[in-house]
């Protein structure tokens, strides 16, 4: 039977009692609106511990001003249900206020990392994403913690950021969730009109002709770049907010291909801002 946790100290205390039998925590931090990409983290964290902990929390310190948290989508009832369908024991689901006190003022900053890619465009977010997943950290005090590939650049600031605080948590990076189209499944997908949903798949395919290109022998970033600016632009909705091509493990840009490379893209259809990338 799947428990919902509300409160940090009531979690923190049940992660310690599991420890203390010998058992191991996997832990998937999410906001919710789950969908297949997220239950396939679960999957693997539960093949690789013995109690599983899904929390949904959506966490305002990583949304802009502009950004859309009040309207972000939102189904506990739906989400719990999917979860205890796969097992979970656990869901922390706490509030803002349990998790941000009126005083709080303690923040985690990665700039070398942060301010590169979707960090340029969304100030502040990887700042919120490190804090909270500190947090969750202290809170769940998971064994093993599983992210998706999708969001590389968190996984590479969160990888970070484990390890320069020496957390005693393995992370454990996913690959990403596809539709049958290519389109990486992202709980913001809800936004996009079904014209546009037409039209995204082009983000998949892009991708995969730069990743072609550096098959056939293409070295200079800026060609591959160009190719990928021409396909996508061809859709009418298509506003391309970023297409990079960075060392996959320092996230600073290259002008040649050398080593294992990341192709990463923000594109907004609309309401809706789709990233996705992929490791060659």
């Amino acid at each position: 039977m799947i428990k919902v946790i509300r409160s940090p100290r009531a979690m923190q205390k049940i992660a310690d009692a599991i420890h203390r039998n010998g058992k191991t925590i996997g832990f998937v931090p999410s906001m919710g609106y789950l969908h297949e990409g997220h239950l396939d983290l679960v999957r693997i964290s539960e093949k690789k511990s013995d109690v599983v902990v899904v929390s949904i929390f959506v966490n305002p310190i990583q949304f802009g001003p502009k950004e859309d948290l009040s309207r972000y989508p939102r189904h506990f009832q739906r989400d719990k249900q999917l979860l205890a369908k796969e097992g979970v024991d656990y869901i922390f689901f706490p509030t803002a206020r349990s998790m941000y006190n009126k005083n709080y003022t303690t923040y985690i900053e990665l700039p070398d990392l942060s301010n590169v890619l979707c960090g340029k465009s969304r100030l502040g977010h990887f700042k919120g994403v490190a804090t909270v997943v500190a947090k969750l950290f202290n809170i769940v005090k998971p064994d093993i913690s599983v992210f998706g590939q999708k969001d590389a650049q968190q996984a590479v600031v969160l990888k970070r950021m484990t390890e320069d605080l020496n957390f005693p948590t393995k992370i454990i990076v996913a690959p990403t969730t596809r539709e049958k189209d290519g389109l990486a499944m992202s709980s913001r997908n809800i936004y996009l009109t079904p014209e546009q949903r037409k039209q995204v798949p082009i983000l998949y395919h892009a991708l995969q002709h730069a990743k072609k290109m550096i098959e056939d022998g293409e070295k200079k970033c800026h060609e591959i770049i160009a190719l990928m600016k021409e396909l996508i632009s061809s859709m009418p909705d298509a506003d391309i907010d970023y297409i990079e091509i960075i060392d996959a493990n320092t996230l600073q840009p290259i002008k040649e291909i050398k080593g294992k490379v990341l192709i990463a893209l923000a594109v907004k259809f609309g309401k809706a801002r789709l990233i996705d990338n992929i490791v060659v």
